[in-house]
């Protein structure tokens, strides 16, 4: 199995200098995905934001998923797309990206949701928030052992979301984590030196 990964997700502000942001943070150190997550555009205003981060991504062949969205991620021919609990099931994302597209979930921290995406046919689910985060209101706090948990009984690949630093990632490998998913701790800073930082943690961790 691979070391654990990073899934990196975008600010809510991605103009101006941010598709430059995003090469340096790719170019840093590896990392698996990029989630494109905006909020309060139109789907014509962030399909301009998302092409050029969707090509610097698709260089570096880092995989693009889009949040919530699965008529944004079929408009630009995205990798995939990422479903909150509101945001539309499953079988209808697959219906209308196709087999090869990758489907995640937010299951929170809640076994029985994460079981319900893994049936309805997602290739990865997340669980979270673990730490507190100023990304998003947290509602749902996971533990540890939901991570250990399901990598016992699970093929399918899970991500850990919520407040992941440099500092607390440790944990979160060691209980199975296959993929950390961060935002504030890349672009609150610089992201060159995050990423970098981020990468050597989960080393030591694995």
């Amino acid at each position: 199995m691979p070391d654990c990964q990073i899934y990196l997700i975008s600010p809510l502000d991605v103009g101006g200098d941010f598709p430059q942001r995003l090469e340096r943070a790719l170019d840093a150190a590896p990392v698996a995905a990029f989630q494109f997550r905006v909020k309060d555009l139109d789907e014509h205003a962030a399909a301009a934001l998302a092409e050029p981060l969707q090509r610097i991504c698709a260089e570096r062949d880092v995989t693009f998923i889009v949040n919530d969205s699965i008529a944004l991620a079929k408009r630009l021919g995205a990798d995939g797309v990422h479903l909150g609990q509101d945001d539309g099931e499953v079988e209808d994302a697959r219906s209308r990206l196709g087999k090869d597209a990758q489907i995640g979930v937010t299951c929170h921290d809640s076994r029985h949701m994460a079981m319900a995406a893994g049936e309805a046919g997602a290739d990865y689910v997340a669980f979270g928030a673990f730490f507190p985060t100023t990304t998003k209101a947290v509602k749902h706090q996971a533990t540890l052992d939901v991570l250990t948990w399901w990598q016992q009984i699970f093929e399918l690949p899970c991500v850990a979301i919520g407040g992941i630093t440099p500092d607390n990632c440790g944990p979160l490998v060691k209980a199975g984590a296959d993929f950390l998913a961060v935002c504030g701790a890349v672009w609150n800073g610089d992201e060159v030196a995050n990423v970098k930082a981020l990468h050597e943690a989960i080393q030591a961790a694995s």
